[in-house]
């Protein structure tokens, strides 16, 4: 059953692995199958193996802005380390792969003098799913600077097409592509960002947002925010509001620098992230009648994906 999977070139397989060490929150429990794949072609060959088995798959970009249930994923999680990227200096056209790190694209990008993806410099994750959530930090975010992706919608297409930014129907944290994980595929993206600017002032700028996050952010294994912004307000504010910084359920504590920011402080286990994110939820609405909605996915058994 799974010759034709280990023979695919540039995949590696294994199996029952534990998804915690490729997860930012540093949990999550064993994938039946996990494969990386290192090029376009083996990512696209891992997802038609899978489908072909019909067996579900779960691309893991940089781990972050996913909450891996403790009993773990039955199907294949396929990590993306496909990294291409091809940078015009002279016109801000940046083409990047879907598993590159938004980190190192936005370095990338400020060696060559573009300007306007400093805001990643901070950012957790990858280019496939900044693409899906509209990632964004600083004031910024990936609509800004997206001209195009290519996606594969495997349910309904026979080749990956390209969607504009209009077909992507981007909104705060929201794509036409959040909540289908099991149907589209982001191949790659194409940016347009603003040529000819001095290296050492988009890198002290970045550098910036980098000593900002450390100052007003807390450090520890972390999923990213876990709410999103109600409408004028904050979700952080809310949380700290209803008196619940520092507060804690098993390994799980609601960090005291910042509210929306759920810590992992050694033992914690994902059973522990999901109580304490619904008490969240539950004493927010019990004090201000607004209902905090999650900016993570929840994935596994045990959740509804």
């Amino acid at each position: 059953m799974f010759d034709d999977l280990q023979s695919i070139p540039d995949l590696t397989v294994s199996f029952d692995e534990a998804l915690a060490k490729f997860t930012a929150a540093r949990l999550g429990g064993p994938a039946d199958i996990l494969a990386v794949a290192r090029t376009q072609a083996a990512l696209i060959s891992a997802i038609q193996w899978a489908q072909s088995q019909n067996m579900a798959w779960l691309i893991l970009g940089g781990g972050a802005n996913v909450l891996i249930s403790d009993e773990g994923y039955r199907g294949m999680v396929i990590i993306n380390h496909h990294k291409d990227v091809d940078i015009d200096a002279k016109t801000g056209i940046v083409n990047a792969a879907s598993g590159v790190t938004l980190v190192t694209l936005a370095r990338r990008c400020m060696k060559a003098g573009l300007k306007s993806f400093e805001w990643a410099v901070s950012v957790p994750g990858t280019v496939g799913g900044a693409v899906v959530n509209n990632a964004g930090a600083h004031g910024g975010d990936m609509s800004e600077a997206l001209v195009q992706a290519t996606i594969w919608d495997m349910e309904n297409d026979s080749q990956a097409k390209t969607w504009t930014k209009n077909d992507l129907d981007y909104a705060y944290r929201h794509s036409a592509l959040k909540g289908y994980r099991q149907r589209y595929l982001v191949l790659d993206a194409r940016l347009q960002l603003q040529a000819g600017h001095d290296p050492k002032t988009l890198n002290d700028r970045a550098d910036e947002f980098v000593a900002y996050r450390k100052r007003t952010q807390p450090p520890g294994a972390s999923l990213g925010s876990m709410f999103k912004n109600p409408p004028d307000d904050y979700a952080g504010r809310l949380i700290e509001a209803a008196g619940l910084k520092g507060y804690q359920i098993g390994g799980v504590q609601i960090s005291p620098i910042h509210a929306n920011f759920f810590i992992n402080i050694g033992h914690g286990t994902a059973s522990d992230y999901y109580a304490l994110i619904d008490y969240a939820q539950q004493k927010v609405f019990e004090a201000t009648g607004t209902q905090l909605v999650l900016e993570i996915e929840c994935v596994g058994e045990g959740f509804s994906s």
